[in-house]
């Protein structure tokens, strides 16, 4: 049938053009990168074109077809896979081949520029703790969240769900659903637009978590999408317990990984910040997205077991039941502390 209307309407591609092409997902790859599946519509993709896709930018590094083979060239109708993105796009983004590098990334900085004006609104800032007061008071009527994700696909679901939230008192209003971790940009962005950051899998870049504290944006990290609902709508009804606030005790930076004879992976690292600590829990993050969280098992200086590492010192860092690690990755430990819920003002 899909022949026949195609036929029927006369649908007709140029396969002579520049690439042009719809986005159908997108998603941050642990070993490639941002990663974005396209169905050409206009002219061929070649591999060494430059792009723009959304708001993002790149060359063409290589193309996938729908078997996962690497081929040099696609066109009108044909589903690819493209690899050299600068950041993941949404789905539903044009992808546009053009001349030269340099003009993709004009284009693509002139439209986050654009973003960035529409989303600047107030400069006041929301907390889950005082929305209910603030409802009350009639001073917030719409609830401004930024969502960062580790798949388009979660990053949507999640945007759906809080949608669904809304009340006849105050309505959730989704700015950007995107993927990957959180960046300085996204902070500016929810600073300038009164909103609060939803990290789903992913963690804030060091930077990030310094702008955050600086600016007064909240920022909300959940691994379960059941707790992320209920917090939101607690905060919605005025009833937000006590919650457990994280502490981050420091930063390691995987240099090399060894293989130890029934013992495993042991991680080769170096401190960047903050101390780490024997038993203390942790999360391996790969590009900023959690890849694993549990527990340091074993720490070493040299040959020795040590109780802790401070900043500027090289030690070997064994995981709790995990030996995916690889170069680049980033061991967090953390703590979680009980912080008691501000109450507001009685008048």
């Amino acid at each position: 049938m899909i022949l026949l209307q195609a036929e029927i309407l006369e649908l007709r591609a140029n396969p002579m053009r520049r690439g042009q092409g719809v986005v159908i997902e997108a998603e941050l790859d642990k070993a490639r990168g941002p990663v974005a599946t396209v169905l050409v519509q206009k002219g061929q993709v070649r591999v060494g074109d430059a792009f723009v896709v959304g708001m993002h930018y790149g060359r063409m590094r290589a193309l996938l077809n729908d078997r996962g083979e690497k081929i040099q060239e696609a066109g009108p109708a044909t589903p690819v896979e493209v690899v050299g993105l600068s950041g993941v796009p949404l789905a539903g983004d044009v992808f546009q081949v053009v001349t030269d590098e340099k003009k993709a990334r004009q284009i693509a900085t002139l439209r986050q520029q654009r973003q960035r004006e529409e989303h600047i609104q107030r400069t006041s800032r929301v907390t889950l703790e005082d929305l209910y007061r603030q409802i009350k008071e009639g001073e917030v009527k719409e609830l401004n969240v930024l969502i960062k994700a580790d798949v388009q696909g979660s990053a949507q679901a999640v945007r759906d769900t809080l949608e669904k939230l809304s009340t006849s008192e105050v309505r959730l209003r989704v700015i950007q659903g995107a993927v990957g971790g959180i960046t300085e940009s996204d902070v500016m962005l929810a600073s300038a637009s009164n909103a609060i950051i939803i990290g789903f899998n992913v963690r804030p870049t060091p930077k990030a978590r310094e702008l955050t504290e600086r600016e007064g944006v909240d920022v909300r990290m959940y691994t379960i999408i059941y707790d992320l609902i209920t917090d939101v709508r607690a905060a919605l009804e005025g009833l937000l317990e006590p919650e457990m606030a994280e502490h981050i005790m420091g930063r390691a930076e995987v240099r090399e990984t060894f293989h130890i004879p029934r013992v495993g992976v042991i991680a080769g690292c170096y401190v960047t910040e903050g101390t780490i600590t024997r038993n203390a829990e942790c999360r391996l993050l790969r590009d900023n997205v959690v890849v694993y969280q549990g527990r340091i098992t074993s720490l070493r200086r040299f040959k020795e077991d040590v109780h802790e590492v401070g900043s500027g010192y090289e030690c070997g860092i064994g995981l709790e039941r995990f030996s995916d690690v690889k170069h680049g990755d980033v061991i967090e430990p953390f703590v979680r502390e009980q912080v008691a819920k501000k109450l507001a003002a009685q008048h």
